[in-house]
């Protein structure tokens, strides 16, 4: 399952993309805490947290969460059913797709926000 195939890179992925979203949690938990010193610096870290880099960020962060999500399902299939390990690497494969896909759905929506909001 493990030694380079694709179990390893679940593994992996499904870290990368916790500690991603547990990071992106303390930054969220940090700005709103920013709202104790004053509206101007509350709106100083939001003008900060709007721009470009963020926002590519939170597409970054969606495609997370996305895979997370769905290779958590398949962990859950692994350790509850006869059959999840015998298909994982299927069903690995099919995690990814998903989250490609979802990605792409979101991106057509987000991305254009994104472009038009470099000009502002």
């Amino acid at each position: 399952m493990y030694r380079g195939r694709e179990g390893q890179w679940a593994f992996i992925l499904h870290r990368a993309s916790g500690i991603a979203i547990a990071l992106y949690l303390f930054i969220h938990a940090v700005n709103i805490s920013l709202a104790m010193f004053g509206p101007e610096v509350a709106n100083k870290a939001m003008v900060m947290f709007h721009s470009w880099p963020f926002r590519f960020g939170l597409l970054a962060l969606g495609a997370g969460v996305t895979y997370h999500a769905l290779n958590g399902l398949r962990l859950i299939f692994m350790d509850f059913t006869g059959w999840g390990v015998k298909n994982q690497r299927q069903m690995w494969y099919g995690v990814m797709v998903l989250s490609v896909l979802i990605f792409i759905a979101y991106s057509i929506k987000i991305v254009p926000e994104i472009i038009a909001g470099m000009g502002a």
